[in-house]
């Protein structure tokens, strides 16, 4: 049972260890992005709103699923401890807790995956809409 534990650990760690390192890969260039655009190029405001927008929903994607997939993985990890004192009739009170507490830390996981997402995800979101405001100042709209 030991070895499932470690096999479902390492499978939500690294889902929730690419869904970090993909938000905050997109979020770098999204920053980098705006950062470096001229407004002027940009003659239709539609054009300019769908550069600034792509790929903001990867990262309010990933905001919003990281938590259910660090669940996910504390709710196998209570079935398996669940599992394992049905089998080995286990009473051993520190033992069960033990187990709960290690499921819990997928998450916690998932939160601190999701947390800087929505953070990254709002500030950039805000980036966006005074690059919008400024063209419209800039076009007299």
């Amino acid at each position: 049972m030991e070895q499932y534990k470690e096999i479902l650990d390492i499978i939500i760690f690294a889902i929730l260890g690419l869904m970090s390192i993909l938000s905050i890969g997109v979020g770098i260039e999204r920053t980098t992005f705006y950062k470096k655009i001229t407004l002027e190029d940009y003659k239709d405001k539609k054009e300019l709103e769908i550069d600034l927008g792509n790929n903001l929903t990867i990262i309010s994607t990933i905001a919003s699923n990281a938590p259910y997939v660090g669940l996910l993985g504390t709710v196998f990890g209570i079935i398996l401890t669940f599992f394992t004192i049905g089998t080995n009739g286990m009473t051993d009170s520190g033992a069960i807790m033990t187990g709960l507490a290690l499921a819990l830390k997928a998450t916690a996981f998932g939160l601190v995956v999701a947390i800087p997402s929505i953070v990254f995800h709002n500030y950039l979101v805000r980036k966006m809409e005074v690059l919008l405001i400024r063209w419209d100042i800039k076009n007299g709209n």
